[in-house]
């Protein structure tokens, strides 16, 4: 397995009723993230974004950039609904956070 593939896809949907697409892999994130509307580049973008330029780099794991890159694809309503993670005590905590 290429060391920058994703365990599991992200799936993300454009809009209700568009057909969802899988992203693989670290490569296939940063060029979707590449792609986002210059005025829609907020600090979660910037996050995602830096950690797949990090995991390009051996910086980071492939998959701290999915976290991030999904983190991303939730928050602006693009994860697909039947996308769930499951809740490891890791997730729990980031998930706590951001409803606060």
């Amino acid at each position: 397995m290429d060391r920058l593939q994703f365990f599991s896809p992200v799936r993300i949907s454009r809009a209700p009723g568009q057909p969802v697409e899988d992203i693989d892999g670290v490569r296939e994130a940063m060029a979707f993230l590449r792609k986002w509307p210059k005025g829609r580049r907020g600090p979660v973008y910037q996050c995602a974004l830096n950690c797949c330029a990090a995991a390009l780099a051996s910086q980071m794991s492939a998959e701290e950039a999915r976290k991030a890159f999904t983190g991303f694809a939730r928050i602006t309503r693009l994860l697909d609904d039947d996308m769930a993670l499951p809740m490891d005590s890791e997730n729990r905590g980031s998930a706590y956070a951001l409803r606060r």
